[in-house]
């Protein structure tokens, strides 16, 4: 009988080391990882891709460490009641209403800000504004007046002698990681009010920022509140190991990843081949289809409240039925314009080659001064991309970037939005209610609408503080919606009570 596979230790990795994945595969060792990786490291290997990620033993600790009280945390918030989970959110958001306070953070906030200026990051996240400051507030005021609570019957059973209950049971610790968005911050912790603790890891952009919430806001907001301190912790670590050691941690009942992009995928891979639910979307961006019947008003109205910034429910593609084209095309080609006006900016459009007839010659020959966070380019205001890049994602700061292709039918439309799409948010703007119907019913996103795309968000359409939004690119979540609000972080179980102790099976 065989004794079963020897396992030790890690101690090193050696230049062309085969490390299998996927079942099939394998990846070699390069110089650089090898001569960064010491006894106590771990290495994450992404089973989808190769990637091999690599997380030093420092590194790791700390979100040990985190996850750690975390879990104890959530084990301490069982002895006390929702009351006080509600004077928590009251004293977080009060502290954050109060200016003292808030100018600690803000000053952290601006040297934040500055040094990613320097290093040539995006900023327009980051900065922690009156708006982002009064959105924070009201988020966590929302959380402190919401009806959600830890326990509750969602369905009775009754037998002769005994009956069963299912109620709602808070889920554990749930992991957050998000690049340098300060507000997720007070979003995420959320979760607390149906009895869960929380996790974070946010982008060392926003690191600074994060701490003086932590330090001059939080802390004491569960300290007045009487919560136990393991509820909220936040990853003190700025690198991106600390993400994957994060999302690796089989303690984690629930992952989330604020974003989207290759590196948001790269952490729900993780997570889902750590056995941990997931909810993210790792590739954003809505789709439009302008059908033959669209009102020209309705249709440049979509389209440029569509535009008005860059979040995953931004439009991303427009389709438009060829045998309107020359009527519809002007309409897109002039709100894209207005939306970029607004923005003081020019728009980039992206045109999939045997559409390109259709948009004037003169703003293929243009060019168009485009804010990139490496800095400002130089690039034509539009051009050619083949139809397999429908599938990218614009990721801009200013200047509104689209990419556009005329289609024989919504059929067609319907096609290359289910191969291509981040199966995310798709919009039909027209007037048949049948169309409407079978648009529905065939294309494959959790958000479908008739007009613009960025109703798409938990505060905005069903009056929830949002915690994330996921897609359909990875599957379907089972039994919940690509919403994920505080209500939606529970468990079910069962509870029998026997009236007559001699029943038996």
């Amino acid at each position: 009988m065989s004794a079963g596979p020897e396992i030790a230790p890690l101690l090193g990795l050696v230049v062309g080391q085969e490390i299998p994945f996927g079942g099939d595969r394998v990846v070699r060792v390069d110089a650089d990882l090898a001569a960064r990786f010491r006894v106590g490291d771990r290495l994450v290997v992404v089973q989808s891709t190769g990637a091999l990620l690599h997380v030093p033993a420092e590194v790791h600790t700390v979100v040990d460490d985190a996850v750690g009280a975390a879990v104890d945390g959530f084990a301490g918030l069982a002895t006390v009641g929702d009351d006080a989970i509600s004077d928590f959110f009251d004293r977080f958001a009060s502290a954050l209403a109060d200016a003292d306070v808030f100018a600690l953070i803000a000053a952290a906030n601006a040297a934040d800000v500055a040094l990613a200026e320097q290093r040539g990051r995006s900023t327009t996240r980051l900065r922690l504004d009156a708006a982002m400051r009064r959105d924070m507030i009201a988020g966590l005021r929302g959380w402190r007046d919401s009806s959600s609570r830890r326990d509750g019957t969602v369905g009775r059973v009754d037998h002769a002698q005994w009956s069963v209950e299912a109620d709602r049971a808070p889920l554990g610790v749930v992991g957050f990681v998000f690049e340098g968005r300060p507000n997720v911050f007070a979003d995420a912790c959320g979760v607390v009010r149906t009895g869960n603790s929380v996790v974070f890891r946010i982008g060392s952009d926003a690191l600074g920022t994060a701490r003086a919430i932590v330090d001059h806001a939080l802390e004491p907001a569960l300290a007045g509140a009487g919560l136990p301190p393991g509820v909220v912790q936040l990853v003190d670590s700025p690198t991106h190991a600390a993400g994957h050691a994060l999302f690796s941690d089989r303690r984690l009942a629930l992952a989330v990843a604020r974003g989207s992009g290759p590196v948001v995928a790269e952490l729900g891979a993780v997570a889902s081949q750590s056995g941990i639910p997931v909810s993210l979307h790792g590739t954003g961006g809505a789709w439009m289809v302008a059908a033959a019947d669209a009102s020209s008003a309705t249709f440049g109205a979509a389209v440029r409240n569509s535009l008005d910034r860059k979040v995953c429910n931004t439009l991303n593609v427009c389709a438009i039925v060829r045998s309107e084209a020359a009527r519809l095309v002007p309409v897109f080609l002039d709100s894209l314009d207005a939306a970029a006006a607004i923005r003081g900016a020019s728009a980039r459009l992206h045109v999939v080659e045997g559409s390109e007839s259709h948009v004037p010659a003169e703003r293929f020959r243009s060019v168009v001064e485009i804010a990139r966070p490496g800095g400002v380019t130089t690039e034509p205001a539009a051009s050619t991309i083949e139809e397999a890049t429908l599938a990218e994602e614009w990721e801009w700061e200013n200047a509104p970037e689209v990419s556009l292709v005329v289609v024989d039918s919504i059929e067609e439309s319907v096609s290359l939005c289910n191969r291509y799409s981040p199966h995310f948010v798709a919009s039909l703007v027209s007037d048949d209610p049948e169309a409407q119907s079978w648009f529905a019913a065939t294309v494959d996103a959790p958000f479908v609408g008739n007009g613009f795309t960025r109703w798409v968000d938990g505060q905005y359409a069903l009056n929830a503080p949002e915690l994330g939004l996921s897609n359909w690119q990875y599957g379907r979540t089972l039994g919940r919606g690509a919403i994920l609000s505080g209500d939606s972080v529970h468990t079910i179980r069962y509870r029998a009570t026997v009236a007559d102790h001699t029943v038996k099976r």
